[in-house]
């Protein structure tokens, strides 16, 4: 089907669809510590990418698991955010967390990845949205419906405003 059966307009704004995933080892978060991203570098975040074209985004986030680390993974969709970069294309992310299951850890083309102690996330520089991802994925119970989050900028820095 063509973008004009489906009334695509580039003049609306457009997102790029992604993943993140986190992903535990008892009460260790598996994170990546970020490599040549600009300023992201040296900091830490789970794990993900870009979902490609024919995927669907469990796939896709099974997959940059795999690549990333070397692991597979019990994965659970947990949420949607919609980041807004200021301009289009924005990114629709798509949130998994999960336990790990098999592999063996290695690191890939990203960055470096290591178990962090939940105790020790507060101590490492974390992207700024992830302490609140993960406060809100610790918060759901089993059978509660995925969240809906929207991330923006303005002159006050990051906000991440979650419905209710």
């Amino acid at each position: 089907m063509s973008a004009d059966e489906q009334n695509l307009n580039p003049a609306r704004y457009q997102i790029v669809p992604r993943v993140l995933v986190f992903v535990w080892r008892g009460d260790s978060l598996l994170l990546l510590n970020i490599r040549g991203k600009g300023r992201w570098d040296g900091r830490y975040n789970g794990l993900g990418g870009h979902i490609e074209r024919g995927e669907t985004p469990l796939a896709a986030a099974r997959r940059e698991l795999l690549e990333e680390s070397g692991l597979q993974a019990d994965l659970r969709f947990v949420g949607t955010m919609l980041i807004d970069t200021g301009e289009s294309p924005g990114i629709g992310l798509f949130i998994f967390n999960g336990q790990a299951v098999s592999g063996s850890l290695r690191s890939g083309e990203e960055g470096q990845v290591a178990w962090i102690p939940r105790g020790e996330l507060g101590k490492l520089p974390l992207l700024d949205d992830v302490p609140l991802l993960l406060e809100k994925i610790a918060d759901m119970r089993p059978g509660d419906a995925p969240f809906s989050a929207r991330l923006f900028y303005d002159e006050r820095g990051m906000n991440l405003v979650f419905d209710e």
